[in-house]
């Protein structure tokens, strides 16, 4: 586990760079749009988010901060800008561990089977013993990556969930909106309640005039 663990937009970001740079790596390293829409897909993904550009490049920005990802400016001022992660290098990941590290970031806590049928285009594993193999490696560090967690009523199998990042977790098909979404429902909740309160108050000392104004029986 990080010392301080990442934020969900960081690992969402985070785990597109892994995943592109093993899927499309004729377009890798990516540009911030592309980044963007990576982290907005709406497959392979859980749970599905809409990002703007602004959150995903201040993502960016603390990953390269953090050490996990490097910046690759444009080279006599054209082109853009375009990021890649370096994660695998300052963690000394293997390719198996870097793709089912990657998977968990992407798609949250996950069944070993699911994680071998879900890995194709990132590794090859042969088995999904191999899967368990690498998975059992990561929780086993001194400062664990993965963790598999109590099987839920109902589960068959447990499931293995990252530990580099907080997690949201959600049903599937269940998507959420970006942060500076929820913030802005957030304030608008809490100014309702105020606007409540304040028209209780009103009441109360309506109904104190009121009550004064009585004529006594």
């Amino acid at each position: 586990m990080l010392e301080t663990p990442l934020t969900i937009i960081q690992a969402r970001v985070l785990g597109c760079l892994l995943e592109k740079e093993r899927t499309v790596p004729d377009q890798y390293p990516l540009s911030l749009n592309a980044v963007a829409l990576a982290s907005n897909q709406s497959t392979n993904r859980e749970p599905v988010m809409a990002l703007t550009e602004h959150e995903v490049e201040t993502a960016l920005g603390e990953l390269k901060a953090l050490g996990f990802a490097r910046f690759v400016h444009p080279t006599s001022g054209r082109g853009v800008t375009k990021y890649k992660q370096v994660l695998d290098e300052k963690l000394e990941l293997q390719r198996d561990e870097a793709a089912v590290l990657c998977l968990l970031l992407l798609r949250g806590p996950q069944t070993s089977g699911e994680m071998r049928t879900r890995s194709e285009r990132l590794h090859n594993f042969a088995s999904v013993t191999a899967v368990e193999e690498t998975l059992r490696r990561l929780s086993g560090l001194d400062q664990p990556l993965v963790a598999l967690m109590e099987r839920l009523p109902g589960q068959k199998e447990p499931r293995w969930r990252q530990l580099v990042a907080d997690e949201e977790i959600s049903e599937p098909g269940m998507g959420v909106v970006s942060p500076s979404a929820r913030a802005a429902t957030n304030e608008l909740v809490n100014r309702v309640d105020e606007l409540e309160a304040r028209v209780v108050h009103q009441l109360e000392l309506v109904q104190r005039g009121v009550d004064r104004n009585r004529p006594a029986d």
